[in-house]
């Protein structure tokens, strides 16, 4: 059942889009509106607004636009009603009676049914079955404290042992099968996902565990190292970072993180007294991941494996982190292969001096190039110039571009100048390279989607439906007048037809307040084009005349016809259709 709208008018108040979207990135006052870098892709220039006046945002970077309630939805991957509850709970609200919805309660099962398994996984560690792997992290070196913290457990050696405890509880075997705890076999049998591993809680932000990570124990037969939980409702790899929810706290003072490869190297970084310490779980590191840190951090040391799975997991770190507004150094774990073992073999002081000296990203991928090339030789010193120069061009700085050419020329013996001339042909090599990137990208959009298809007159429909919307949002006493004035017209646009139809017969008094009434019915997408719509018309004074045009504007493309309509079409409907036209010519051809 739909909410009731004085609960949602009471959720938008408590609500304010600015206080909500400002705990994801810091938001500054740009005159009227509010601005900041966007917490939905990477940026370092702030693209990010928030109009007060129409409790909305929108980028203009990515796109992203909608309500206080699609900003959640955005933010926390949660559905509509998921996120009206985040929002209901995080202004201490009590959410109306029979509004969940199945797909809401089955999100709520899968996380009782995950905290549930964790509590399992606990207890089977410390009983008999759990013996092999509490010394397994004895041998780690994990104290009984951290193992507590971090909730480790372990899955039994066994089809069926968490199936029928969870079972018994009550949750039922579809619950089970989208927690990923179970799996069907080829058979129809439900059976345990997780069988004799470590297993490692992940819990969200929130607190709540969402995922599980199981480390093999010994060869069964199963060649993988680590299993992940796959993608659930309420789980998402490429969204989610193993700690993050412990490292959050101390981001608050120190504003750096350190990215490990994996759980075991942030969970002994985090015993060691490192608690900013986050992995990517089972996954490459994503544009996700990265956004999230960024919402609490200004730098990440990369402290990834020293070996050459590593190093190449390093690079392609690094470049995505470089369109990021964050500053990066990369640890160089010389006689240890990870963080684990380097803090077990040389203790939490020397790791701390290894931070503290750990390169930036752009000294660590010259120290790699470097390493290559035989120096003493011109041959050497020519190639490694070749690879440096590129490498020192990726920069975004002119200051640090010329440091750099004067450490190459140090290095080399060759002058300052000609390195110089060198980096700034890369740069123009670069940007040659990215345009032609984007143009193809432009010419396989154009040809997927046949956009030269579109003639001005349609263009100009379509420009006059998203002009039309906005006058109707804002003007909501208009509506009839432009129904009549529109006459059953339909749109060029479906989802603009969609959008309008509701604009038609959902009752407004406070504009500001619309765009969430009408999200619940629309869905994200729709909300984001209306978001968008709104946003982009905002300020704009319309007057009764502009409802002629506009409607005149859509009926004109609306009644215009393109040479394959004409050749599919039947000869007496097109006589018929013809013979109305006052003029016999106003199809448009």
């Amino acid at each position: 059942m739909p909410l009731p709208r004085e609960f949602i008018d009471e959720l938008i108040d408590r609500n304010d889009i600015a206080d909500v979207a400002g705990s994801y990135t810091q938001l500054k006052r740009a005159g009227r509106r509010l601005a900041g870098l966007c917490p939905f892709h990477n940026e370092k220039t702030p693209s990010f607004t928030v109009f007060q006046d129409t409790r909305s945002f929108y980028c203009f970077g990515c796109g992203a636009s909608g309500d206080v309630i699609s900003f959640i939805m955005k933010a926390e991957n949660l559905s509509y009603m998921e996120a009206v509850k985040y929002l209901a709970q995080r202004a201490g609200m009590e959410m109306p009676e029979n509004t969940d919805s199945r797909l809401s309660n089955l999100r709520t099962r899968i996380l009782a049914a995950n905290r549930e398994a964790a509590r399992f996984f606990f207890r089977s560690l410390n009983s008999e079955a759990g013996k092999e792997a509490r010394g397994y992290l004895r041998r780690r070196g994990l104290k009984d404290s951290t193992i507590t913290r971090f909730g480790i457990g372990y899955a039994p050696d066994s089809w069926a042992d968490l199936r029928d405890h969870l079972y018994g509880l009550g949750f039922k075997e579809e619950e089970v099968l989208a927690a990923g705890l179970c799996r069907k076999s080829q058979k129809g049998s439900v059976l345990d996902f997780f069988r004799d591993r470590v297993m490692f809680p992940v819990i969200d932000l929130t607190g709540n565990v969402v995922a599980f990570s199981g480390r093999r124990l010994k060869d069964n037969g199963d060649p993988r190292k680590y299993v992940n939980t796959t993608d659930t409702l309420v789980f998402k790899k490429s969204k989610v970072l193993f700690a993050m929810n412990l490292a959050k706290n101390s981001l608050a003072r120190s504003r750096e993180i350190i990215l490990a490869e994996g759980q075991m190297d942030a969970i002994s970084m985090h015993q060691a007294g490192f608690d900013n310490a986050v992995a990517a779980l089972g996954t490459a590191l994503t544009e996700e991941h990265i956004k999230i840190m960024s919402n609490y951090a200004d730098s990440v040391v990369i402290a990834y494996d020293a070996d050459e799975a590593g190093r190449k997991a390093t690079q392609r770190a690094i470049g995505l982190f470089r369109n990021s507004p964050l500053s990066i150094k990369v640890l160089d774990m010389t006689g240890a292969k990870d963080a684990d073992e380097y803090i077990n073999k040389y203790g939490p002081e020397m790791f701390r001096k290894l931070i503290d000296g750990s390169a930036a990203s752009l000294e660590y991928e010259l120290k790699r190039a470097e390493a290559k090339y035989d120096l003493f030789t011109d041959d050497g010193k020519v190639r490694y110039l070749r690879e440096a120069t590129d490498i020192v061009a990726k920069s975004m700085s002119p200051t640090e571009r010329d440091i750099y050419a004067g450490r190459l020329a140090d290095k080399t013996s060759a002058s300052k100048e000609s390195i110089v001339k060198q980096i700034e042909s890369a740069v123009r090599r670069k940007k040659r390279n990215e345009l032609a990137d984007r143009e193809e990208r432009l010419t396989d959009v154009q040809k997927r989607y046949d956009v030269k298809a579109a003639n001005r007159r349609q263009i100009g429909g379509i420009s006059a439906e998203h002009r039309l919307i906005a006058l109707v949002y804002w003007n909501p006493d208009k509506r009839e007048t432009v129904k009549t004035k529109l006459g059953g017209v339909h749109f060029s646009d479906g989802d603009l037809e969609d959008i309008f139809d509701h604009m038609m017969v959902t009752e407004v008094t406070d504009p500001t307040k619309w765009l969430s009434y009408l999200s619940e019915d629309l869905g994200q997408d729709k909300t984001q084009k209306l978001s968008h719509i709104v946003n982009e018309y905002r300020g704009i004074s319309f007057v009764d005349d502009d409802i002629d045009y506009l409607c005149d504007k859509i009926k004109s493309a609306a009644n215009r016809l393109n040479d394959r309509d004409i050749g599919n079409m039947d000869p007496e409907a097109l006589k018929k259709m013809i013979d109305n036209k006052s003029g016999g010519g106003s199809n448009g051809r």
